[in-house]
């Protein structure tokens, strides 16, 4: 890994190009409403008042949900949904490296320039969160408070990049200081090592945290989601393991914010992806002027059909997964017809058009996945019925009737179909969950060739890029590449 002079200059031109991104996105008013930046942002200023430090933070969030071309940060959603049996790509789309994720067929040299996007963008905000570690920790400036939450999200933020990181690329250089000398030479080091430090620092920042969700100074509390509090850390910690195996620790964090009945609670479906939703754990606001989500803009096809800025639909496959009374088809799946051809595509998100009130922010996490990591952390343990009774719940929130598995082999199929109809193109759920169950080389096999590709085992694993390889010779590329 290559925290690199023509990426990352010095600390200082970080906290300027973050506090003028926040100039440039001055619409999100409610997110961010600071006074004017200094003259002159340093490393040595930017933490001496709550203003600007809360900015570096804001700064972050900015970035991963700024305008692109697609969906999420860098084209998360829609790069792995194509990876997986998600999404098809219109056959009209030539572009190269949508084409290389689709067919399974990345390669670290012709796709350096789009997949280095995530791996640089996640590196640098780990420098940025690095740096607010290290700059709030020295600061005797600020309101006590203030410092104590924006460590929580540095910390939150910092594990949340490390996750899709070790998970998308498989071992990485685990970076937690600003000390370029040391930054560039990093060695890449095992899995359960970046997992110990994921772990280490979502721990820390549940108890930094706020319990409830803050308004723009920090203060104040908000019927905004859109800053981490600390049962934001309890629901990624929840998740992290039950990646990592550890099913009782997975049971008592999802059920801490579960239990959370005054801030969360199931949506009714269409419901569930609004602002400010009881069923969100964590959002970001749209930042983008005149429009509501990336994910709305990349995925809702128009009257005219697919193309470049709409280049994906739903799989048959996924279609068919639904069973017949399944509400979530009806409401979570649309189309649309183009010369007697029907185009199907994500729903979740409905509004994709120019000045239309912001009723809809980008989910990150929600309620719903709570219920099924505690359902499968719970059948690990041995507790058939409690992983049953969280499993009904989203089922029957679809409209459907309780499961019919009643063996734990049946009950490790239903839920993981569950996830498949519940989480379908939120943040690549289908592609890491194929890859953590070890059914990715059953099914891609067959999926793969569908598409046009050939499947092979180290497929599962993205490139590291050419770039980060050639800056610095103690990164090893991933099998296969």
């Amino acid at each position: 890994m290559n925290l690199k002079p023509k990426i990352l200059i010095t600390k200082n031109s970080i906290f300027i190009i973050l506090i003028l991104s926040l100039i440039q996105y001055s619409g999100c008013t409610k997110f961010v409403e600071i006074d004017a930046p200094y003259t002159k942002i340093t490393d040595a200023n930017v933490y001496a008042t709550d203003a600007t430090s809360i900015a570096v933070l804001t700064g972050i969030y900015v970035s991963i949900n700024k305008p692109g071309t697609f969906t999420g940060p860098q084209g998360l959603s829609l790069f792995t949904g194509l990876s997986a049996d998600e999404l098809t790509l219109y056959s009209g789309v030539t572009d190269t490296r949508l084409l290389a994720y689709y067919t399974n067929a990345l390669t670290s040299n012709s796709l350096q320039t789009s997949d280095k996007g995530t791996w640089a963008t996640f590196y640098n905000n780990i420098f940025t969160c690095n740096a607010a570690i290290e700059g709030l920790t020295k600061s005797n400036s600020l309101t006590a408070a203030v410092k104590q939450q924006l460590l929580g999200e540095a910390k939150f933020m910092r594990a949340f990049f490390y996750f899709y990181l070790t998970n998308l690329y498989g071992d990485v250089p685990l970076a937690v200081s600003t000390d370029y000398t040391i930054n560039k030479n990093l060695y890449r080091i095992e899995k359960d090592q970046v997992y110990q430090q994921i772990i280490a620092d979502l721990t820390e920042a549940k108890s930094l945290l706020a319990p409830a969700y803050l308004g723009p100074n920090l203060l104040d509390n908000s019927e905004e989601r859109i800053r981490p509090n600390n049962a934001t850390a309890s629901a990624l910690l929840a998740r992290v393991y039950l990646y990592h195996g550890n099913w009782s620790l997975a049971i008592k964090e999802s059920s801490e914010v579960i239990n959370n009945t005054i801030l969360y609670g199931l949506e009714s479906l269409n419901n569930v992806f609004l602002k400010n939703s009881r069923e969100a754990i964590w959002q970001l606001q749209p930042i983008r002027t005149g429009y509501n989500t990336e994910d709305g803009l990349a995925f809702l096809i128009p009257a005219t059909g697919p193309g470049y800025t709409h280049p994906a639909y739903l799989r048959p496959e996924l279609l068919n997964n639904f069973e017949p009374e399944d509400q979530r088809k009806l409401d979570w799946v649309d189309s649309t017809i183009v010369t007697g051809i029907a185009y199907y595509y994500p729903y979740k998100y409905k509004i994709s058009t120019l000045n239309a009130p912001v009723s809809e922010y980008l989910m990150v996490l929600r309620l719903g996945e709570q219920y099924l990591i505690r359902a499968e952390a719970k059948l690990k343990t041995g507790d058939i019925e409690g992983a049953k009774a969280d499993l009904n719940v989203i089922r029957h929130r679809a409209g459907l009737v309780d499961t019919e598995a009643t063996t734990i082999s049946a009950l490790e199929t239903a839920i993981l179909h569950e996830r498949q109809v519940e989480l379908f193109t939120e943040w690549g759920h289908r592609w890491l969950d194929l890859k953590r169950t070890n059914i990715v080389n059953t099914l891609m096999p067959l999926v793969t060739p569908q598409k046009g590709g050939i499947w092979q085992s180290t497929d599962q694993l993205y490139p590291i890029p050419f770039d980060e390889i050639k800056y610095n010779s103690n990164l090893t590329q991933n099998p296969g590449y």
